[in-house]
């Protein structure tokens, strides 16, 4: 079989139109690349994509003409098989009543067998418990306050969750919290994690740990630290880390009462993965190399392995110390959600899941055959971005996620949404087809390679039903025809920005415009503030930078002018941002973010695409700490703003 050929039996995109409507052609180079990096796949033959048996529908699927009548089936999960029949015609007719979850579908017929997942979902993911709300999104590290120690912290989310409810709101939505890379504490990208399933330590108040007992050398070194106006990542974490340990070995002396056999309640619900990631911390600090360089031994996890490094004198309090973190970590977090459920907050936590992992981190070295580390997660080439955009992410895989019956995706989702109400799936678009650069190649010489889109929405809805927690797709972009109404149909939620919505002439749209099950916002962390915006300081930033801004000053006026107008539209008379969120709140959209930046008049923007170390990004804290926040928002204006769609 051609090169060509055969990529296209395994759904991979040999060409596509870019965003500036030139015709690209995957090279055979980096074609072969793509298909040496997939984990080796056969075409299927009897049925195509893994099968989706949706709760209150009749189930039927369609055979393929290549299929050799009759065709023997049968339904197998880990308590033996479910079901089985034999096919005469060319389509099954599934059982009803078969349980929820993801099973294993074997088919035989003359020619052969194959295997592929059966997934049984409900009707839709979880909906919200509410008509209409609205959350502050706050960027959590940029919190100041006068007990933290340089970034913000999980005491300090408590607080703005107190502060938030008083205000009106239903929840805070935040930056990814994922785990990064504890040596690296410079590479501060929240969207460029170690694991999606783990939280970033420097997030944990450690004077709320009950063991710990803050010294006078360490309040000394924290004096500087709160009153920098960037996060010094590295200065923070040379006072966490071994603060940290501190606590540890505090606790190992003598733990609070009850303290022990909560660590261990936390153990045992983590199970394999929490030992796992433990282990391979401990093994990434050893070696100091990427993981595909270690000893044999350990480039594959191994759980044999794990037992014996677990019992190793060397090694066993350094994994116990990683656990601890964790388990420090995820109670503080939770303690958060069960606050805003205490003070009756309808979402309490908004998260944000990034769409890919770092290839040299835990999730990229436990999930080899889902995820690979030679394919990197980018963008083709657009008017803006010219030569594509490789985003230097891993992300998973077709072929590898239906081999592991979807368990690392739906794992990253039960992850993310362990402590919320909601949560963000950046790149949604990456659930129906990815574009993928096999490292070493140019951007703009990748592919895009199809997904199981409908598996994964119903892998989502499954995981979303059993936590109650509200899933918002991050669509935004050069969307395929078609995807928002599948995705909504499964009851994901759109995410809508304010700046985009126009129509070809620059005209705002009406507030009637918005879609109700969706999540809409004036901006996003990678866009302008609303001071920013108005002032012009975005497109002046980005041109000292070298960055095309893509718009003109004189556009930029007109995008002013078509603001008023939309807003005099709605009978509102100016145009400060409190205007605009007052237009917001009059959309149909169920949910709706204010940025705490925009409360503030903060010009900066957190995040400028494109740039690592020219502009500041991740590390801007606010201008004022939490004890004032109050008082430097017109709160009287924000809740005449949101009265619409407020608690109070």
């Amino acid at each position: 079989m051609d090169l060509y050929a055969k990529a296209q039996t395994l759904g991979i995109q040999t060409e596509y139109i870019d965003g500036s409507g030139h015709r690209r052609v995957t090279t055979p180079e980096a074609l072969t690349a793509i298909l040496d990096a997939l984990p080796p796949q056969a075409p299927r033959r009897i049925i195509a994509d893994p099968v989706v048996v949706r709760g209150g529908q009749a189930a039927q699927t369609q055979l393929s003409e290549a299929a050799r009548l009759p065709v023997q089936w049968k339904l197998a999960n880990g308590a033996g098989v479910l079901a089985q029949g034999e096919a005469r015609e060319r389509s099954v007719t599934w059982p009803s009543g078969l349980p929820e979850g993801v099973h294993r579908l074997q088919l035989s017929d003359a020619s052969g067998s194959e295997e592929l997942p059966l997934l049984v979902a409900p009707q839709g993911a979880f909906g919200g418990e509410f008509d209409r709300c609205w959350v502050i999104a706050v960027q959590l590290y940029g919190v100041r306050s006068a007990r933290n120690w340089g970034i913000g912290d999980f005491t300090d989310l408590q607080h703005l969750l107190e502060l938030a409810h008083r205000l009106g709101a239903d929840g805070v939505g935040l930056n990814p919290l994922h785990v990064l890379f504890d040596d690296h504490p410079a590479d501060c990208s929240p969207y460029s994690p170690n694991s999606r399933l783990f939280l970033n330590p420097l997030y944990i108040d450690v004077e709320a740990i009950p063991e710990f007992r803050v010294d006078a050398e360490t309040k000394a070194a924290l004096a500087p630290l709160r009153s920098h106006d960037m996060v010094d990542y590295v200065g923070v974490a040379a006072q966490k880390w071994p603060a940290l340990r501190a606590a540890f070995s505090a606790f190992k002396a003598n733990p609070g009462l009850g303290r022990w056999q909560d660590f261990e309640a936390y153990r045992n619900e983590q199970g394999t993965l929490l030992s796992r990631f433990a282990c391979f911390e401990v093994m990434r600090h050893k070696f100091n190399t990427p993981w595909w360089e270690w000893p044999d031994e350990w480039r594959q996890p191994s759980d044999a392995a794990c037992a014996r490094l677990r019992r190793s004198r060397d090694s066993a309090a350094e994994v116990e110390f990683v656990e601890f973190v964790q388990w420090t970590a995820d109670r503080q977090l939770g303690a958060c959600q069960a606050l805003a459920h205490k003070l009756g907050m309808r979402v309490g936590l908004y998260l944000d899941v990034a769409v890919g992992v770092q290839s040299n981190g835990f999730d990229a070295w436990n999930e080899q055959t889902a995820i690979s580390r030679h394919l990197a997660v980018g963008a083709p080439p657009d008017v803006l971005n010219t030569i594509g955009q490789d985003w230097g992410l891993a992300g998973f895989n077709a072929g590898g996620l239906e081999q592991r019956s979807f368990e690392p995706f739906r794992q990253m989702l039960r992850a993310s949404m362990r402590h919320a109400g909601a949560i963000r799936l950046d790149h949604v678009l990456g659930l129906k087809r990815l574009y993928l650069v096999p490292r070493g190649f140019k951007p703009d010489n990748g592919a895009y390679v199809q997904m199981p889109f409908e598996a994964l929405l119903a892998a989502t809805a499954q995981e979303s039903v059993a936590s109650r927690c509200v899933v918002i797709g991050e669509d935004l972009g050069t969307v395929p025809p078609g995807f928002r109404e599948q995705m909504n149909g499964w009851g994901i939620w759109s995410y809508l920005v304010m700046m985009f919505e126009t129509d070809d002439q620059g005209v705002f749209r009406n507030a009637d415009y918005y879609l109700p099950n969706a999540l809409v916002t004036f901006n996003t962390h990678d866009l302008s503030t609303y001071a920013g915006w108005r002032s012009f300081s975005d497109l002046k930033t980005k041109r000292a930078l070298g960055i095309d801004p893509g718009e003109t000053d004189e556009g930029r006026w007109r995008a002013l002018g078509q603001l008023d107008d939309v807003l005099r539209r709605h009978d509102i008379h100016a145009n400060d941002f409190y205007s605009v969120a007052s237009f917001l709140a009059r959309t149909r959209s169920r949910m709706m973010a204010v940025s705490m930046e925009d409360l503030l008049g903060i010009v900066e923007q957190p995040n400028i695409p494109g740039t690592v170390y020219e502009h500041p990004n991740w590390k801007q804290r606010l201008p004022v700490s939490i004890e004032h926040l109050a008082s430097a928002i017109d709160v009287d204006a924000l809740k005449h703003a949101t009265r619409e769609r407020s608690h109070t």
